[in-house]
């Protein structure tokens, strides 16, 4: 039996400067836009509160 994961990668696009970036669907710290530094994802102890634009989840 194969044990399936439930965090995952995400591609997001930056409200402020349009940048796209993959975060981790379950971050340990908050996550910056690596151009403007706007807050991406804001970390909640489990599933992290995006606060971007979701363009993809990767697997």
């Amino acid at each position: 039996m194969k044990k399936e994961q439930t965090s995952k990668f995400i591609k997001v696009r930056c409200p402020k400067c349009k940048n796209e970036q993959i975060i981790f669907g379950k971050p340990a710290s908050s996550v910056k836009c690596l151009i403007c530094s706007k807050e991406l994802v804001e970390s909640t102890g489990g599933k992290g509160k995006i606060k971007a634009r979701v363009l993809e989840v990767l697997d």
